[in-house]
């Protein structure tokens, strides 16, 4: 009976907690609904407000310039080659690449010695020429003596002839006498006539004798020129390039044997637009003498040389476009035939215009302009000219407003800014605004020591796990004059690491 009533007890007390838990579970769901359903007064929604830095615009005169990748060349380059073939019998000392050597100073001795007997084979042709001319001038004289002396004896043959003929007609003379000398006179002048074909044969030789003589000087000075090629000379003062002649080897003529390249007179050609070329043309379609600049970055250390347009290719080229432009430079120290450097040209100055960061620009031209109560309000302006990370763009019809430098996909016509202006910071704004500021999504950059960035380049470059689209990625970055700080920090926490 006790273990009886002890379990209903037990039932009852079960029951008893089942309901209470039942009711309280019914309260607190009750109260839970009618808290949910009550209705409180909305609150007002607060307009978010981003900073954004604005700079304003003044218009100026601004030279653009134009970027494009030359080679460096030079204006006068000769190449060495062996007039005629032969053994190299003396090479001067420093002939080799990349000696320099002065004009006229002897380079290399080819052996003279058929050179130097053909010299003297002509030599004595001339001699033999001379002596020719002597005997002609002699015999032409003798000729001219023999006929004076014909022209003599015929004048008196016809003086006799006369008197015999007055002989004749005083009557003392006779017929044969007459005849006689007659015959005599026509002997005479056919010795004349003989004398003279003498002397003609006479003048003949003397200028066939002077052709010899002239014809022997010819190839005695080809004989002098040969022996002179043996010796070859420096034209200019320069450097040597491609030296391939050695002592004692045989040469043909022709073969190349160096180059000369003279290191003052350097010029750079490089390939530019059709439309690039055009802003380099005046009024008349000439070619103006726009300044230049050429760089080559050697291990972080730029060597630089200026310069002016100089002419323009004549023709395009078989598969190539635009135009091939050679400006002459100016005390171009450092550089050598075959470098790969960098050309800015000067264009013409434009006015009206300011330089403003590309990011500031999109892709129609559009720009965000601080309107009234720093609302922001879209102005489309003309692009003139891209330079690297900046634009060029005519700003005559917004002058001495503010525009955003960086915009970002929050920015938008409408949107009102806390303006950050150069020399402020965001902490200038009042207490309420920046409760209300949003920060936009703009990067913040940072200028690299050359140390400091070769150190972050050997980390990227050293480091195997990181693929290569970031690698090159992040090497492109690093490379710029302005760095994400973000990228520093984070490269610099792993080198830390």
């Amino acid at each position: 009976m006790r273990f009886l009533a002890r379990s209903l007890t037990g039932l009852f007390l079960a029951a008893l907690t089942l309901g209470l838990l039942a009711i309280g579970a019914s309260l607190i769901a009750g109260a839970l609904s009618e808290r949910l359903s009550t209705e409180r007064p909305a609150q007002p929604a607060r307009e978010r407000v981003f900073s954004a830095n604005v700079q304003t615009v003044t218009p100026g005169v601004l030279t653009p310039q134009t970027v494009a990748f030359g080679e460096i060349r030079s204006r006068r380059t000769l190449e060495l080659r062996a007039p005629r073939g032969g053994r190299v019998l003396e090479i001067a000392d420093g002939v080799e690449d990349g000696a320099t050597v002065t004009q006229g100073q002897v380079l290399v001795r080819l052996d003279p010695a058929d050179a130097t007997s053909a010299r003297d084979l002509a030599q004595a042709g001339v001699s033999e020429a001379e002596a020719e001319v002597r005997d002609g001038d002699r015999g032409l004289l003798l000729a001219r003596d023999d006929l004076a002396a014909a022209d003599a004896q015929a004048n008196l043959r016809r003086q006799a002839l006369t008197r015999q003929e007055d002989l004749l007609a005083r009557g003392v003379g006779s017929a044969a006498a007459v005849e006689t000398a007659a015959l005599a006179l026509s002997s005479a002048e056919q010795a004349t006539l003989s004398r003279r074909s003498a002397l003609a044969q006479a003048e003949a030789r003397v200028d066939q004798a002077a052709s010899g003589l002239t014809r022997a000087r010819i190839a005695l000075a080809e004989a002098e020129r040969a022996l002179d090629d043996t010796v070859i000379r420096a034209s200019f003062t320069g450097r040597l390039n491609g030296v391939t002649v050695v002592a004692g080897g045989l040469v043909g003529a022709n073969e190349r044997l160096a180059e000369l390249i003279d290191p003052d007179r350097l010029e750079v050609s490089f390939r530019l637009s059709t439309a690039q070329f055009s802003r380099l043309l005046d009024d008349q379609g000439s070619l103006i003498a726009a300044p230049v600049a050429v760089s080559l970055d050697v291990l972080g250390a730029e060597i630089a040389a200026v310069g002016r347009v100089d002419r323009v290719g004549a023709a395009v080229g078989e598969g190539a476009t635009g135009r091939l432009i050679y400006a002459a430079l100016d005390a171009a120290r450092g550089f050598r035939p075959g470098d790969f450097v960098t050309v800015a040209i000067a264009e013409p100055e434009v006015a009206g215009v300011a330089l403003l960061p590309a990011t500031a620009v999109d892709s129609t031209g559009g720009i965000l302009v601080v309107g009234a109560e720093d609302r922001l309000e879209v102005q489309v302006v003309p692009v003139l000219r891209r330079q690297g990370d900046d634009v060029i763009v005519d700003v005559r019809g917004i002058a001495g407003r503010e525009v955003v430098v960086e915009r970002s996909p929050l920015l938008g016509a409408g949107i009102r800014i806390n303006p950050i202006r150069p020399g402020s910071t965001a902490t200038d704004a009042s207490p309420d605004a920046r409760a209300q500021v949003q920060p936009a999504a703009l990067t913040e950059t940072i200028q690299l020591t050359p140390e400091r960035r070769a150190g972050l380049i050997a980390f990227v470059e050293g480091n195997a796990r990181m693929p290569d689209e970031a690698k090159a990625r992040m090497l492109e970055q690093l490379a710029q004059d302005q760095v994400p700080a973000q990228v520093v920090t984070r490269l610099e926490d792993r080198m830390g690491g």
